[in-house]
């Protein structure tokens, strides 16, 4: 195998020095060993100097990481990078509930995963061999969604001018990943509740029942059971999504998995870009773990790319002054964290009080003073989730 013309392959006959392995016999344009044995040493050396200057500069008195130091364990299980106990015990259940055919449903924050645990699912499961077939019902319009979802026949609407196989039928003896379930229109829910209960459907414009062996993976970073509680949920439809939930932790409550994940994402988009990233400062990562990460891990990936892109030698040099309400080297955290912790137990107690209603003339928002969309915001960047215990002290 080679990746640059040249083939490796094993002739019978043994080599002295390896009793056990038959010789190696190079195949290609001979011209291109040498070039090919150039560049490997090229960037071995070009490494190898980065961390010596890396290894100077910390001994100058600055402390900084070497990332090939932080990352032992860059890609784990199914890809997902961490060492985390509460990633851990997702992944034990991933693994638990992989062997069977039962419906998973994804609970968590934006931005937390949620796709890379689904993949999972599906490749440690009985249909690995057939599709992993995926719908965001968030990012397609209400209108266009159960023709995506079912199907349609030739005639169903005005444009449908031939037949459309939907997700679901292309997701027949394979696993259906639906992200962010919870924005599927009220009148499409009976039918995906017959797709789990009685495996058949229609496509839309035909009377011919059609069925279907299909594994649900479900996935939402809303308040399912709030929403049923405002008529806006079926209550069937849960229960039926409900079989096997699991909750995946926002980044914030696994700050151990981020130094991992910087270097994973720095090291990766490092190899896109054709540089050499080896070290950090101590600081820099110190203030990463500690920012709250609203994001979660997607936010991250986008920053450390970002700091990739503008960093001009070997070290990763990280624009803390764009992360909103991050704490930069050399400020008081003590004091940054009461003033944040001070106003998340404030909005945590208002919404405790008002039953997590955040609009009408009762509801939290008019109790802060603030509108609605600013009051989201807030919560969002305070991290802040029904999830989450009222009584939870920063």
């Amino acid at each position: 195998m080679a990746s640059t013309g040249v083939a490796y392959t094993r002739e019978h006959g043994g080599d002295p020095r390896f009793p056990s392995d038959p010789p190696l016999k190079l195949e290609g344009d001979p011209s291109q060993w040498l070039v090919d044995n150039r560049r490997l040493l090229a960037e071995e050396a070009d490494r190898d100097s980065c961390l010596e200057t890396v290894d100077a500069m910390s001994s100058s008195g600055n402390e900084y990481l070497r990332l090939d130091e932080e990352i032992r364990c860059e890609a784990g299980f199914e890809g997902i990078v961490g060492r985390s106990a509460a990633l851990g015990k997702v992944l034990q259940m991933v693994k638990t509930v992989a062997a069977s055919d039962s419906t998973v449903l994804l609970l968590g924050e934006t931005g937390t995963g949620k796709e890379l645990i689904a993949r999972a699912i599906h490749n440690l499961s009985r249909r690995t061999e057939r599709k992993l077939v995926k719908l965001n019902c968030a990012a397609i319009p209400t209108g266009l969604l159960e023709s995506e979802l079912f199907g349609h026949e030739r005639g169903a609407f005005t444009g449908a001018i031939a037949r459309k196989v939907g997700r679901v039928e292309l997701a027949d003896r394979g696993s259906l990943f639906l992200d962010e379930i919870g924005d599927i229109p009220l009148e499409l829910q009976p039918k995906l509740l017959r797709v789990l209960q009685e495996r058949e459907f229609e496509r839309l414009g035909s009377t011919r029942t059609q069925n279907v062996d299909v594994r649900v993976v479900a996935a939402t970073h809303r308040n399912l059971e709030g929403m049923m509680a405002e008529k806006q949920f079926r209550s069937d439809l849960y229960y039926r999504l409900n079989v096997f939930p699991i909750s995946i932790p926002p980044l914030r409550e696994r700050p151990s998995d981020i130094p991992v994940l910087v270097g994973h994402f720095a090291q990766h988009a490092a190899r896109k870009m054709n540089k050499t990233i080896a070290a950090i400062p101590s600081k820099t990562m110190q203030a990463l773990t500690e920012y709250r990460w609203p994001g979660n891990i997607r936010e991250l990936e986008n920053v450390i790319e970002r700091a990739v892109i503008l960093s001009p030698g070997p070290v990763l040099r990280v624009r803390l002054q764009d992360l909103p309400g991050a704490i930069t080297p050399g400020e008081d955290a003590e004091s940054h964290r009461t003033l944040a912790g001070a106003e998340r137990r404030h909005i945590l107690a208002t919404l405790k009080e008002t039953r997590w209603a955040l609009s009408g003339p009762r509801g939290a928002a008019a109790r802060l003073g603030m509108n609605r969309s600013t009051l989201y915001f807030r919560m969002k960047k305070l991290g802040i989730t029904r999830s989450l215990n009222a009584s939870f002290d920063s």
